[in-house]
């Protein structure tokens, strides 16, 4: 499936044509600010993780989404499912640009997500992650469904750790 839409979104797949757009996300100190070791300040360091999100698709067959806004037309996020770092689970994962935030868009694409994993895919059980000091984040897991199950260390970050299985997600 490359594309899905959603009431205010269309979520598709990465082309190279998106790295300015990702760039513009990604060099932003409070959009990074959970994220990896931060902003980036290259659009170079961007490069690799672009080329990552389109390899995984091809690779697995899910991967993020590029998120672009419907009423404006501009890329403003991206979300989806990839492979939890060192590990055989699905990971759902979300980033919004600052000026989307508090608006429902990080829940509303991640509902998608997780009913491609759950429906398209046959998953069995989805998680997802946030620093333990990313609260907004932990609030859109909750939102979902998500149960916090324990703490650990994901992408050198101790990590906050919930999940939601296919029969819990059936029944909301």
């Amino acid at each position: 499936m490359s594309e899905m839409e959603t009431t205010r979104l269309l979520l598709r797949h990465f082309t190279l044509n998106d790295l300015n757009d990702l760039f513009r996300f990604y060099n932003n100190p409070e959009v990074m600010r959970y994220v990896g070791q931060g902003a980036f300040t290259t659009i170079e360091e961007t490069k690799p993780r672009l080329i990552f999100m389109i390899e995984h698709w091809e690779k697995h067959g899910f991967g993020m989404w590029s998120l672009v806004h419907k009423e404006s037309g501009k890329m403003i996020g991206r979300c989806g499912l990839q492979y939890l770092d060192n590990t055989p689970e699905v990971e759902l994962g979300y980033l919004l640009d600052k000026a989307f935030w508090n608006m429902g868009l990080a829940t509303e694409a991640s509902l998608a997500s997780l009913k491609f994993g759950f429906v398209e895919l046959g998953l069995e059980r989805i998680v997802a992650i946030a620093r333990p000091e990313n609260i907004a984040s932990q609030r859109v897991m909750q939102k979902l469904g998500m149960k916090y199950e324990k703490t650990g260390l994901f992408y050198n970050s101790h990590c906050v750790y919930y999940a939601i299985s296919k029969l819990d997600y059936a029944r909301n």
